[in-house]
């Protein structure tokens, strides 16, 4: 499959024969122009505008809103709420993990606290994950490499963090990478990756944002 990122939580995800997906679509509110994309399912992990804007995406047939159990174009799609409260805020949030035939890749959406383990396990087992690791609204570095460690995929995927051009005050990626002790590495152009590919420990992999700046 392949895997796009094009900045903040949004990703268009596809597998030759099976539904294309785009997550959290934005608008042009965050500082880049808004997306064109094409996709038959459009997730959606909460309502703030720089993860909604579902009219970005174009041809979708679906458009997955809350937790819940789908089945779209080949594609499994589970929906896990992470509705929590932080102070006197309430915290609304769904991690989307998708099945494209036995490749699973996890998108956590604005998850801004580290879940229960019984949130964890109704997760099952994520080959990929898609974690947000510039703080703000979502989770820090700190938190996210808690999460890393509580999921153990076998690739991780930051996003949400502080990029050319975006108007969130969000950390950079480099304090994610340090609290997972790698180094930083040249941004790849998009992950294609099958289920025999995968690595046989975990490893992060860092995506060049395809976002056009407003």
């Amino acid at each position: 499959m392949e895997i796009t990122w094009f900045g903040l939580s949004c990703f268009r995800l596809a597998e030759r024969g099976m539904a294309a997906v785009v997550t959290d679509p934005y608008g042009a509110t965050v500082g880049y122009r808004e997306p064109d994309l094409t996709a038959d399912v459009v997730t959606i992990s909460h309502g703030a505008p720089g993860h909604s804007n579902a009219t970005a995406v174009r041809e979708a047939r679906y458009t997955i809103r809350g937790p819940g159990e789908y089945e779209i174009g080949g594609v499994f799609v589970t929906g896990v709420t992470t509705d929590g409260e932080r102070g006197s805020v309430v915290e609304r949030n769904t991690i989307y993990v998708f099945d494209f035939g036995g490749l699973t890749v996890a998108h956590l959406g604005d998850l801004a606290h580290v879940p229960t383990q019984t949130q964890i396990e109704t997760l099952g087992a994520v080959d990929i994950a898609l974690v947000p690791v510039g703080g703000g609204s979502a989770l820090n570095a700190t938190q996210a490499a808690e999460v890393v460690s509580l999921i153990e995929p076998s690739i991780i995927v930051p996003m949400h963090y502080a990029t050319e051009g975006i108007v969130l005050t969000l950390e950079p990626v480099s304090k994610f990478l340090k609290q997972m002790g790698v180094e930083a590495s040249n941004p790849e152009p998009g992950l294609k990756i099958s289920k025999s590919g995968l690595p046989n420990e975990s490893k992060v992999v860092l995506l060049e944002p395809r976002f056009a700046l407003s």
